[in-house]
Formats: C-alpha cells, structure tokens, sequence
C-alpha cells in the first residue's frame, strides 16, 4: 500500500510541474501576442509561438473502454470562439493517438505495452480553422509509458547442464543461470530480480544476486559411486522478491563427474586354474578379475606377480579393453617334474590421486595353477646337431648318433627314422634302435658341403607320438682334386722373340680347400724338356714361361705344345699336366702382335678378314633367297577348276541310257569339261608309285548292227588324263585317284554297274538277272540282257 501511495505522489507531482509550466508559457505567450499585435503595424519580425510541450505521461495497459486521457493542448491564440483548429502528426497520430481539433484534448485509443515501445514522437499545431493557415510554428513533444510490473523474469535457457567433480568442497562454483525481466528497470522494481532454490536442497545452493550455484555439502556426501545426477531448480522473482512479485524458473541437470578415490579389489581372494604340459609359451592360462567403482581412466590398472614358486614360468598382462589380468605361459611345462605352482598376485591404479587413494592402495591374491599331465612325443637332448665326416669316408661309417626319451612316466621304447623329404638321394640312414647316423652313398665336398636332414623319433608303442630335430652334417674336405689351369691361356711368341724372354704368366685353381691354403708347383713335363721353352715357378702359386732360343718361324710351325706339370702341396699330392698352346705370331719391334696364324693366310692371298666375312654373308643371303622360292612354289595352289558360283557338281549321265542309282553322287567333276584348258599335260612322276597304264580297260561296245556306236573319246581321253595327272602329281594323295571314279555311291542293292571295276571287259558277261530287279530297271535289262552273239569281241 505504502508503494502505491509513493507512485501516486510522484505521478501527481510529475504532472503538476507539467502544468505550471504550461500555465506559464501561456502567460508569458499571451503577454508576448500582445506586444507583437502592437508592433505588426510597425516593421513585419519573426513570429514566436505561443506554446510548448515536452512530454506526457501515460500508463500501459490501460483497461478502461474509454479512450485513456493524456492532457491538454492549447495554444495563447485561442480564445475560445472556435476559429483555432489543433492538427496532430507523428508516430500513431491518427490510430493510436487523437486529438480534440477544437479542444486541444489528447486521448489515447487503445491500450499499450511499454515493452513494445516505451514512448512515441508527436507534433502538434494549430492553424486557422478557416483556411488552414498554421498560427503557430508546429511543436514536438513526446508521450511516454510508464512502467507496471506485467513481465516475469525468464531466464536464457529452460534447460542448463552442469558437472562438478565428485567430493568438491562446500562452496565449489558449478554454474551461473541468468534471468531477464522485460520490465523497465529505472521505474519501480519491476525488474528487480532475486534468485532462489526450490529444488535440489541440501546439495546446491543458489546465490540470490548473481545465480551462481554453489555445492552446499562436504566431500564425504557428494559421492559419485552414491549418487551421480542431480537435478536443481532455480526461480528468479521481481519485485525483489517481495510479496506479490512475477516468478520465472528452471531446471539445471548437474552430475557429478568421477575422480579416483576407490582402489581396485579382486573379486575373489583365491583362483584356481589348469593347464596341459604341451601348452606352449604365450598360451592362456586363466583370467583375474578385479573391480573398480571408478570409472574410464581412474579405472584403468594393472596386474602384477610379486610372488610365488612360477615367477619365471608364468606371466600376467592387463587387458586394456575389460581390465583383468591375463595370465600365459611363460616357459613350457612339465608334469612329470612339477605338478603345481603357487603365485600371488597384485592389482593397483594406474593413474592413482594422491588426494584420494593412497599411492601404494593396492590388493592382493592368491593363484594356483595345476599342470596336467599329457601323452607327450619323444623329446631329444638337443634342439640341434651337427655332424661332420670327411668326404671319402667309406659306405656305412658311423657319422654320429641322436637321442630322444619319452619324457612320460611310462618311458615308451623310441624309433628313429630319416624324413627322406630332407635326404631324397638317400645318401645317409639312421639305427632305428640307438639313433646313430651312418653313410649310405659316397660324398663329394665339392658338390655338396653341407646336408640338412630331420630324423624323426616316435614312440614305440604310439607312433603317432612323433617329434623331429633338424640336423647338419659338414662334409669335411680331402685331397681327392688336382690342380688345373686357372684359365684358357691366349699365349703367343713374336717371330723376332730373344732366348729367355718371359710371354705368359700362368696360375692354378684347386676345388679342394686345404686348411693352411693352396700351395701350387709348376714343372715343364718331360715329354717337352727339349722344347723351345721353360717354365719357371714364381714360388707365389704362379709360373712364368719363357723362351729357349732366338727367333721363331711361322712359316715353318706355326703353333708349339708345351706340357706344364703342376701339383699340390697338400698330402697326398695331386697333380695334373696341362698343355699350353703358344702360337707364332708376326709383331712390332715393341711386341705387339700384327698377324698370327690364320690371319696371316688370309693377308698373303690379299683379302682382309672383313672381305671375307662379307662374302661369307653374301653366300648366306643367297641361300636363303633360293630356300624361300622352292618353299613358295611348293605352296602355290593350283587355280579351281568351277570358277563361276553357278557351276554346279554332277555326275555324268548319259540321257539315252540308265546311270546310276539315286545316291550316285560322287562321281567326276562335270565342270572340268566346260573349262578345257584346265586339262593339262603333265610329266611329272609321282614318287611314291610307279607309272602304269590305266587299270581298267574301256567298257564293250555294243555291235553296229545291234545299235550305232556312240563317240565317247572326249569323256575317255578325259578321264585317262586325269589318272595319268593324279598318278604323276607329288601332292596327289597315295592311294589311286581312279577309284573316284569307278565309285557309284552308297547304299545301293545292285552294287557298281560300272565296266572300270570289272575284272575283265572282255569276258562273257551275264546280265540277265537285271530282269529280274523289277520294272525300274527294265530298259537296262533290255539294253544288256541280249545274247552273247551280240556283244563284240
């Protein structure tokens, strides 16, 4: 009530200075009129108005159905006998606002919101009612809202979300929310915000002013592993909070964020696990588990063994995914020497905080691993052997030997054997019983230093129980290689050479390999101790050859044979004689060679080595220029006889007498009597028969009497060309082309009718079953069927 009161007081106060103000300027206009009304007639000066206004005052959100008064205008030139017309312009002149042009009265239309707009702009003017001529200058004044507490405070976000670390100390800054009121902050407390709580007590608190939230317990009760989310509502008030003042709210989600302040702790106090004894290094044994109510990195830890009889038969590792220990073989097991192992292990943070956890929070367990017994495979003293045995070691010599037990309490009896895909040639074999290793073949160090082979031990009983160990035999080196020499010596001697002069220098190889190295000696041998020259060994494993007398002759020898001995300085002594070709060459007084041996031939008849490489060529090119032709004419093919596309195979029918039956279809050519000029003579002689006359003699002719001869010779004359062609042809196929021709198809019941595969032409023939073959061959039986009187013999 009393904040009422006080608002009143200040409105009136506000609106009587207003009008003091007006009521002076209206004396002070009048006063002024009248001194100008006196002083027009004299001398025309600016005129002054009479009026001004700076401001009104209207209250928002009007709720009366009357327009809303605002005040009054009124100008020193109006007295009142309505000759004064009051013009109003600017913002909402017209809707919002209107005026009284008669009055001056200024009244607002509708209700207004000072949120929207807090004041408006106006001008007003009087002029003559008359002729609308201004009386006075147009004056601005301004109408402005007051405030009234219509808006609840609103905050920037319906939702916050917030995280504090867990155990943060009383008073710990999680958050600020801010509100806005839309009120007007310099009239009242309209705008005047205070923050509170409602919900989420005893955990936060809410500073009243800023909107800070602030944790309001100690670290014992903040606890994430208790309780991780919180959910806090904050209502801003005007007014000041007082009584009677707008509320806004809203919800701040706060969680609590983890830190390490909880060690981890095995699940159980003591594992048990087993384990076969041919588990292999690396193999899992068992998985511990422990547990942390921290979580992400203040979760991670690891596992470690501290003690126990297996620390360098087992290990442990931590994995990083579910966080427990791995525990793996280490080294391999045996049941028969130990059948259990006591372990204890540890688990800590990795990332421990000291003002949590204590730096050394750690727990501890107990883990027994029992070795199971398994059938195991034979298993050998060593992981490798080598052997070594000189190369000309006899057949069935004792290289070495391998042994291999089974490590099983039963001791199982073991087989050896040799995996023969390490020793195809099969030159070594094993004693099955005591595993020794003897020589099967002879051996050569030169060929083959090394061998590589894997026996193969399996149980007696169980031959499936199997294991192998590689082994390297060394085949040691003998003296068993001669000296030869090391290359194909080019040595040669100048015509003009002096007795003792040195022409070559020559070494030695060995394929052995002497442990103190090669030691080499050369000696002319005897057969050539009356040669031309003499070998000097330099005592470095090279010798020298040289020269006996003065002057050599090619053209009376020109190449010399020297035997060189050269032996070994290894027990026992190999050696081997080499011959040496020196040639007589003609050269330079400096000794460098000219011409030697052939090359000097060839100079004496006066060609040079290129002229006779390049006739050599000329020789080939022509060579094969001729093997290229005969190869084309041999492929050449012979020109078809039918060119035309219309030409037509046939057989050759006479049209006055029968032919052949209706599967006659392979016959001659018929088109080979349109082209005549494809019958040509040929002589050529076939190899793989001999040429003879036609085989078949021409068929009986009828007797004149009986019927007139008709002129076959073309068809005659044409086939025996064709015989005699193919017969002589080298390409013709070897079996006789004429039985082409003689050939009157398949399938026919009276078989061939013709005279060429008769045996012979000339003999009675008997043709009277051809009466009896039925009406279709009627005119043949006609034809063929008379006497014998009547053929011509």
């Amino acid at each position: 009530m009393r904040t009422w009161t006080v608002c009143f007081l200040w409105v009136w106060a506000a609106q009587s200075v207003d009008a003091m103000a007006f009521l002076k300027g209206t004396v002070e206009l009048e006063k002024a009129k009248v001194t100008q009304e006196e002083r027009d007639v004299e001398t025309p000066r600016r005129f002054k108005r009479g009026w001004m206004w700076k401001q009104f005052f209207l209250q928002e959100e009007y709720t009366g159905t009357d327009n809303q008064y605002i005040g009054k205008l009124h100008s020193d030139l109006d007295r009142g006998d309505g000759t004064v017309m009051y013009v109003l312009t600017g913002e909402g002149a017209g809707t919002i606002f209107v005026i009284d042009a008669n009055s001056g009265d200024l009244h607002a239309t509708r209700s207004l919101d000072r949120e929207e707009k807090p004041y408006y702009s106006l001008r007003a003017q009087a002029v003559n009612k008359k002729n609308g001529i201004p009386l006075e200058p147009e004056t601005e004044f301004i109408v402005k809202l007051h405030d009234i507490n219509d808006n609840e405070p609103k905050f920037e976000k319906e939702v916050y979300t917030a995280v504090v670390p867990e155990r943060s100390h009383v008073g710990t800054s999680v958050i600020q929310v801010t509100a806005h009121d839309a009120d007007d902050e310099m009239f009242g407390m309209s705008a005047k915000l205070v923050y509170s709580i409602s919900q989420g007590h005893p955990y936060f608190s809410v500073e009243s002013n800023t909107g800070i939230i602030r944790t309001a317990l100690g670290p014992s009760d903040m606890d994430r592993e208790q309780r991780e989310h919180y959910q806090v509502v904050i209502e801003a008030k005007d007014m000041a909070g007082q009584r009677g003042g707008l509320t806004g709210s809203t919800t701040v989600n706060i969680t609590l964020t983890d830190v390490n302040d909880n060690p981890p702790q095995f699940s159980q106090s003591i594992y048990q696990f087993s384990i076969p004894e041919l588990a292999k290094a690396g193999e899992v044994v068992g998985r511990v588990r422990a547990v942390d109510a921290d979580i992400g990195r203040n979760a991670e830890m690891v596992f470690t063994l501290t003690s126990g009889d297996g620390l360098d038969v087992f290990d442990v590792t931590t994995d990083r995914n579910t966080q427990e220990g791995i525990l793996t073989v280490k080294k391999p097991l045996d049941y028969e020497k130990k059948k259990s192992y006591t372990l204890q292990i540890q688990v800590r943070n990795t990332h421990p905080d000291p003002r949590f956890v204590s730096v050394d929070s750690k727990d501890s367990a107990t883990v027994r691993v029992n070795v199971e017994d398994v059938d195991e495979p034979p298993r050998f003293e060593r992981s490798s052997y080598i052997l070594e045995v000189k190369e000309d070691a006899a057949m069935g010599t004792a290289i070495g030997s391998v042994s291999a037990v089974d490590p099983d309490a039963r001791r199982s009896p073991v087989k050896y054997t040799i995996d023969r895909h390490t020793d195809v040639d099969r030159i070594f074999n094993v004693h099955a019983g005591n595993g020794s290793i003897f020589l099967q073949k002879p051996l050569d160090r030169e060929n083959l230093a090394w061998h590589n082979i894997s026996v193969i031990a399996a149980e007696f009983n169980d031959p499936q129980q199997t294991s192998r160990v590689p082994v390297y035999i060394r085949v040691l080196d003998v003296n068993d290689n001669a000296p030869t020499l090391a290359y194909l010596y080019d040595t040669f001697v100048c015509e003009n050479s002096k007795s003792g002069q040195k022409i070559q220098t020559i070494t030695a190889v060995d394929r052995d390999e002497p442990k103190a190295g090669h030691r080499f000696f050369f000696s002319l041998a005897p057969e050539s101790s009356r040669a031309n020259f003499s070998v000097r060994d330099n005592g470095d494993n090279t010798a020298g050859i040289f020269t006996r007398r003065t002057g050599f002759r090619r053209s009376q020898k020109s190449t010399y044979l020297v035997s060189v001995v050269i032996s070994d300085g290894d027990i026992p002594m190999q050696s081997s004689t080499s011959t040496l070709t020196i040639r007589v060459c003609t050269c330079t007084r400096d000794g460098t060679m000219e011409l030697c041996n052939a090359e000097a031939l060839s100079g004496s008849a006066g060609l040079s080595t290129g002229a006779l490489v390049a006739i050599l060529l000329c020789v080939l090119i022509l060579l094969l220029i001729v093997v290229l032709f005969a190869a084309l004419k041999r492929q050449k093919k012979k020109e078809p006889l039918i060119i035309s596309k219309e030409d037509v195979r046939d057989n050759v029918v006479s049209y006055n007498d029968e032919g052949g039956g209706e599967e006659d279809t392979q016959a001659f050519d018929i088109g080979a009597l349109r082209h005549p000029e494809a019958m040509e003579e040929s002589n050529k002689l076939r190899r793989d028969i001999l040429p003879s006359e036609p085989l078949y003699p021409p068929p009986p002719l009828r007797r004149a009497t009986a019927a007139p001869a008709r002129d076959n010779a073309d068809v005659r004359d044409f086939i025996n060309q064709r015989v005699q062609e193919h017969d002589g042809s080298p390409t013709a196929p070897p079996y006789d082309s004429l039985a082409t021709y003689a050939y009157e198809g398949n399938g026919s019941v009276a078989e061939s009718l013709s005279s060429l595969g008769s045996a012979s032409s000339e003999g009675a023939q008997d043709y009277n079953y051809l009466s009896e073959w039925g009406p279709r061959f009627r005119k043949l039986a006609d034809m063929y069927g008379g006497e014998e009187s009547d053929w011509d013999c």
